[in-house]
């Protein structure tokens, strides 16, 4: 008899969307605003910097750019409103936000497959700030194919991944065990691990070519797109889905 599935529960970043190509874009783009604006530092030079405080201060950050022009010699913004060039660098990755914030297209066409075809409980499990990862399902146009009581954020619950608390609370919340549910993620320490430990079905996506550190243990999955995740739930949880 196939296993019982009652929830699949998803990452946000480098899952449903490519965080690190939006990234890496928005960031030449505010950049290059502030070169527009008066910033006389050449791009790629920029960017590293821009890139190392990055790492230092968290992506979370909220004065990344006011950071940059403290860090650099002054002979690069000096005659210019360094609030100009902040603002330019804040419009540059906003505008990019605008135009190229949106899902994989085969996530949000298997998303929509699974809610008009099955009764699975769809929604995520993610770290971040609240406003952070909220504004990022809104934006790709797939909030509201989430079941509105699914959506876990680390920022709103004080809980954080890898801790497998973040995941029991998202079982809990609907009322499932956790071997009733399912959660797809990309990085093997922080999604398949605290899964494994407490029994949820893990599912590694192996879609970017990012590199991340091994795991403790195995998934019980892994897909390369989301039609490989509608195999897996035709073979092995009886649910056929057409597409």
């Amino acid at each position: 008899m196939p296993e019982t599935l009652r929830a699949i529960f998803f990452d946000i970043d480098d899952t449903l969307f490519s965080t690190s190509e939006f990234a890496a874009l928005a960031r030449r783009n505010a950049i290059e605003g502030m070169r527009a604006h008066g910033f006389r530092m050449a791009a790629e030079d920029a960017l590293r910097e821009l890139g190392e405080i990055i790492t230092e201060f968290s992506s979370n950050y909220e004065h990344h750019f006011d950071k940059l022009l403290l860090r650099v010699p002054a002979h690069y913004h000096e005659g210019v409103n360094r609030s100009v060039l902040v603002a330019a660098g804040i419009v540059g990755y906003h505008e990019t936000k605008f135009r190229e914030l949106r899902p994989y297209e085969d996530a949000a066409d298997v998303l929509k497959l699974l809610r008009e075809q099955t009764s699975l409980k769809l929604g995520v499990i993610t770290d971040g700030l609240a406003l952070k990862q909220a504004e990022k399902l809104v934006r790709l146009g797939i909030a509201n194919l989430l079941d509105r009581n699914a959506i876990f954020i680390s920022d709103e619950i004080g809980i954080s991944k890898p801790n497998p608390k973040l995941f029991l609370r998202a079982c809990s919340a609907l009322g499932l065990r956790p071997s009733e549910c399912m959660y797809v993620g990309d990085r093997p320490r922080l999604d398949i691990d605290p899964c494994n430990r407490i029994g949820m079905i893990s599912v590694l996506n192996r879609r970017t070519t990012k590199q991340q550190p091994p795991g403790e243990t195995q998934p019980d999955f892994e897909i390369h797109n989301f039609f490989d995740l509608l195999d897996i739930l035709r073979r092995r949880f009886g649910l056929e889905i057409k597409h």
